[in-house]
C-alpha cells in the first residue's frame, strides 16, 4: 500500500478549517481581476483528461498483521517464507488479472505504462510466476514502456537471492525494503515478522543481485524508541548505501493493536517534541549523506527519486488494481472494497458493465485546488504558482501569498523566482501590488526543510481556508 499512509511529523489530512479572517474588501477587490470560471474549467478539464501512465497493484498477503497496520491484508501465517500453491494467493491473482482486463480504456487515449508499483501487504511473498501473470495482464491491456520503473515492496525474510533474480528478470527494477528499524526490541514490539539478522541478510541479497535502484523504509516515533535508537537506524541505513530512503512517522490508527494500547504523545510513545527531533535528525543526517530531501518523507540520491510517487505528488491520474486500492481517473478517486469477497463481487460487476471506476471529467474546482496545494507542498519543488494561477485565477494566488507572508517572515515558507532564487519579504510584499503572477516574478512557494515541513499540517490547512473563501466568492460573483 502507498506508504504515505504513515504520515510525516504533524501531517494529517484533517477536516478543512474555518476560513481565515480575510477582509471582505480585500476579497472583493482581488476578485475584480480574477480569471473567469470558464477559463479555469478549460484548464482543469485538460488536466483531468490526461491519460494515466502509472498503475498501483495491491498484493495484500502478509505472514501476519503488524501492530500498527490498518491496510487491507490477508494474513497467510508464517509456515514458509513464500506460499507457492496457497489457493488464496492463486485465486486472488486470477481476480486481479480479471479486474485489469475488464477495465475500460479509450482506445485513442491508450498510453503505455511508465511506472508500476507493487504494494501490500508483502508483495515479495507472492511467487514470481504469479507476479508475471499480473505484468502480462498489464502489458496486454495498456502496454508497458521499455524503460518503465517497476517497483516492488519486499520485506526482510520473505525472499532469497533466487527469488530476487527471478523478479528482476520479470522487469522489476526498483525495490523498497521494509526494514522499519534496526533494533530487535522495536521490531518485536511492532509485531514485525522479521528480525535484525534478516534485515542484514536482505540488504546483502539486494546488493549481491545487483539491484541498482533500491530504498530502505524506516518508521520513527515507535513505542520505547529513543533518540539513540533512531540515530543508530539512520546510521546503519546510510552505511547500507541505498539509493533512496523513506522516513515515516508512526500514526496510531483505530482498530489496530497499537490503537488499543497507546495514546499519541503519551509514554511509551515519544512526545511531539521528541518526534519533531527525530524528523530533524533524519533530515540532517540524510542530507549530510548526500540524499536529496525531495518530499516530506522521501530522500533520494540524485536521479533516484521514485518516479511512481511523483504521479501522486503532481496530482496526475493513475490506475489502481486490487483489494482496497484507490485509482484516480477522469477526476474521480475510486476505492475498491477492502474485503476479499466484496472485491470479487466488484470485479464481477465490473465485467458486467455495472461499475464505472473512471470519472467523466466533471470538474470540482475547489477539491482540485486543495489537492494540488496539499500534494505540491509535500515536495521540495513546491507549488507552481504560474500553473496554479492559470487554473484558478490571479485572485486566489494573491490571497494565498498574503496568508503566507507571516510564515515567510518566520522562515517556514520559502518563495522562489523562476531561477529558484529566494525572494525576500520586501520583494514579496511589493509583488502583491501586481495583478498577475508574471508581473510578480513569484514562481514557486515551498515549505522550508525541516521547520516548514514540521508545520505542514497548519500551513496546508491555512491554504484550504484561503481556497474556501476564494472559491465561494467566485461562485457568488458568477451567480450575480
Amino acid at each position: 500500500m502507498l506508504k504515505s499512509t504513515f504520515t510525516p511529523i504533524f501531517w494529517a489530512l484533517v477536516p478543512k478549517p474555518m476560513s481565515p479572517k480575510l477582509s471582505p474588501n480585500v476579497i472583493i477587490n482581488t476578485f475584480a481581476n480574477s480569471t473567469s470560471l470558464v477559463r479555469q474549467n478549460v484548464s482543469l478539464k485538460q488536466h483531468h483528461c490526461i491519460t494515466p501512465s502509472s498503475a498501483y497493484i495491491h498484493l495484500p498477503f502478509c505472514r501476519k498483521r503488524c501492530h500498527y497496520c490498518d491496510f487491507p491484508i490477508v494474513a497467510l501465517g508464517s509456515a514458509s517464507a513464500q506460499i507457492d500453491d496457497d489457493p488464496r494467493v492463486v485465486n486472488y491473482i486470477q481476480w486481479l488479472c480479471r479486474e485489469i482486463s475488464a477495465t475500460q480504456v479509450e482506445l485513442d487515449a491508450k498510453a503505455p505504462l511508465e511506472t508500476v508499483y507493487f504494494g501490500g501487504g508483502t508483495p515479495s511473498l507472492v511467487p514470481p510466476r504469479l507476479v508475471s501473470l499480473v505484468l502480462e495482464a498489464l502489458k496486454m491491456k495498456f502496454g508497458l514502456s521499455e524503460d518503465a520503473e517497476i517497483s516492488m515492496e519486499m520485506d526482510p525474510g520473505t525472499f532469497d537471492a533466487k527469488t530476487m533474480k527471478e523478479v528482476m528478470l520479470l522487469g522489476v527494477n526498483r525495490v523498497s525494503l521494509g526494514v522499519q528499524a534496526f533494533q530487535e526490541k522495536l521490531l518485536k514490539s511492532c509485531g514485525r515478522a522479521h528480525g535484525v539478522q534478516e534485515v542484514h541478510e536482505a540488504i546483502d541479497i539486494v546488493k549481491l543481485c545487483g539491484v541498482e535502484n533500491w530504498s530502505i523504509d524506516l518508521i520513527a516515533s515507535l513505542p520505547h524508541q529513543t533518540s539513540d535508537m533512531w540515530k543508530e537506524s539512520l546510521r546503519l541505513t546510510i552505511e547500507a548505501e541505498p539509493t533512496h530512503v523513506s522516513v515515516y512517522d508512526l500514526q496510531i490508527e483505530q482498530g489496530t493493536k497499537f490503537g488499543n494500547l497507546y495514546t499519541p504523545g503519551e509514554f511509551p510513545l515519544p512526545s511531539e517534541t521528541q518526534s519533531a527531533d527525530f524528523y530533524k535528525m533524519a533530515s540532517r543526517m540524510l542530507c549530510d549523506a548526500n540524499y536529496n530531501h525531495y518530499e516530506i518523507s522521501s530522500y533520494g540520491k540524485s536521479g533516484y527519486e521514485c518516479k511512481h510517487n511523483f504521479t501522486y505528488w503532481k496530482n496526475k491520474p493513475f490506475y489502481a488494481f486490487g483489494l482496497g486500492s484507490a485509482s484516480y481517473i477522469g477526476g474521480l478517486r475510486f476505492s475498491r472494497p477492502k474485503k476479499v469477497n466484496d472485491y470479487m463481487k466488484f470485479v464481477e460487476n465490473l465485467e458486467n458493465g455495472l461499475v464505472n471506476s473512471s470519472g467523466d471529467g466533471q470538474i470540482h474546482a475547489k477539491d482540485t485546488a486543495t489537492d494540488i496545494v496539499m500534494l505540491s507542498l509535500r515536495t521540495a519543488r513546491g507549488l507552481d504558482m504560474k500553473c496554479f494561477e492559470e487554473s484558478f485565477g490571479s485572485s486566489i494566488v494573491s490571497s494565498l501569498i498574503e496568508a503566507y507572508i507571516p510564515y515567510v517572515e518566520s522562515g517556514h515558507v520559502v518563495c522562489l523566482d523562476e531561477e529558484r532564487r529566494t525572494m525576500g519579504i520586501d520583494e514579496l510584499n511589493n509583488s502583491l501590488l501586481h495583478k498577475t503572477n508574471t508581473e510578480r516574478r513569484l514562481a514557486y512557494i515551498r515549505l522550508s526543510d525541516p521547520e516548514g515541513f514540521l508545520l505542514s499540517n497548519e500551513l496546508i490547512s491555512l491554504a484550504f481556508g484561503v481556497i474556501d473563501n476564494c472559491m465561494d466568492c467566485l461562485q457568488h460573483l458568477e451567480v450575480v
